[in-house]
């Protein structure tokens, strides 16, 4: 009889990242560096980062560890002028439309954006109008222009911020962000740049791209704990975004003059904090070989083609690694039939452990292949042709990989 090791009563170690593959697509580019999961370890205690917070007593202030440093440094990264960490994106849309946005306002953002946008635009008061994407599922400057000026026809003003996904949640597509960055300016809307998929897995640099504030997921893209976030911001924009506090207490007269509105004070804090500057070595090294990550989804998905009755529902070839896939003629057509239903084919995967789709998913299912050895690759294309063969879908390969490729 197995026993199941366990950190404490009912929870149960994780061991999904050192004993499968797993191509969960919003959990990949979150893998902890050795240094992140030190972090966690050393500086777990609740503020452990405070031990030598001085004037002014906010977080990004903090010299020892150097927080500071990292928040100038991440600012640079990105192309930017400031930047705070942030307890995930949502918190740094949300802050944007605390800012910006006022009730009755409209704030242009892409049909497939994530549903935190639209929540933190609600929460503002403001009203999204969507702009809708081409044949291609794709999200242009032109399509975004359109919308503006129905907008200002409708309203008779300009929205007061243009919110757009550089890659979408939903298909993973590369959207029009420079387009959109250069509209944006025509109009003299403030531009954010969703870059939950993109800030920490390829390179992003916000004036280039024409973005006012971008928008970056630790726990997506940062190999970094949840929740963790990044929002960075021009000088232009600084002042309004990271506003300092200047209410005063009626009766005791006290002001916290030094702390930032938005952020609340101090944002991300602890062992999140340090992880996110932990991983932020090998974040810089791992941005530089985004074209490699792309030849291994494109090289997947060639193979993955070649069973019969499965497609890529995603634009190709790939520009990100977040892929939607169509096997509603392949293996959902076993599901149908088979004991187990859609559950079939996790198990199957799982039995050669491979894990991260959706339990039950046989029609339409996203992964994600970021960060996993070109061995890892051939080792899961294998494993779908392995599947399709023992449930005699035909393919148009023999039972090893067609081409010899040099992985």
């Amino acid at each position: 009889m197995s026993i199941e090791a366990k950190i404490a009563g009912d929870i149960e170690v994780r061991t999904r990242e050192e004993l499968f593959i797993n191509i969960q697509p919003i959990q990949v580019a979150g893998r902890l560096t050795p240094e992140a999961m030190k972090a966690l370890i050393a500086y777990g205690d609740g503020y452990s980062v405070c031990d030598w917070c001085r004037k002014p007593f906010r977080l990004d202030c903090i010299k020892k560890p150097p927080i500071d440093k990292f928040h100038k440094e991440i600012a640079e990264f990105l192309g930017m002028d400031v930047a705070r960490a942030v307890p995930g994106a949502r918190r740094g849309f949300q802050a944007v439309a605390n800012t910006l946005v006022e009730k009755g306002d409209t704030v242009v953002m892409s049909s497939l954006a994530h549903y935190t946008e639209f929540l933190a635009v609600e929460a503002a008061g403001g009203i999204v109008k969507e702009i809708p994407p081409n044949e291609k599922n794709i999200v242009t400057g032109e399509a975004t222009a359109e919308k503006i000026e129905k907008v200002k026809a409708e309203t008779g003003k300009l929205p007061k911020l243009i919110m757009i996904d550089h890659f979408d949640y939903s298909l993973g597509n590369e959207h029009d962000v420079y387009g959109i960055g250069k509209v944006a300016k025509e109009y003299d809307i403030p531009f954010l740049y969703n870059g939950a998929y993109t800030v920490g897995v390829m390179p992003v640099d916000g004036k280039k791209i024409g973005a006012d504030f971008i928008v970056g997921s630790g726990h997506k893209s940062f190999a970094s704990p949840a929740p963790s976030g990044i929002l960075a911001t021009t000088k232009e924009w600084a002042e309004r975004v990271f506003r300092k506090s200047s209410m005063k207490g009626d009766l005791t007269g006290r002001v916290f003059e030094a702390k930032e509105v938005e952020m609340l004070g101090c944002t991300l804090m602890g062992a999140n904090m340090i992880a996110m500057m932990a991983s932020f070595p090998a974040i810089k090294e791992r941005v530089k070989h985004w074209d490699e990550e792309i030849k291994k989804i494109n090289y997947f998905l060639e193979e993955f083609l070649r069973i019969e009755g499965n497609k890529v529902v995603s634009e190709m070839p790939r520009k990100h690694t977040l892929t939607k896939v169509d096997t509603i003629e392949s293996f959902h057509k076993i599901a149908k039939t088979h004991k187990r239903k859609g559950w079939f084919l996790s198990d199957e995967l799982k039995k050669r452990k491979i894990v991260g789709m959706f339990f039950g998913a046989t029609k339409t299912w996203k992964l994600n292949t970021y960060g996993l050895t070109w061995n890892q690759i051939e080792y899961l294309t294998k494993a779908f042709i392995e599947i399709a063969e023992k449930y005699n879908i035909p393919h148009t390969l023999a039972k090893k990989v067609e081409k010899e490729r040099k992985l």
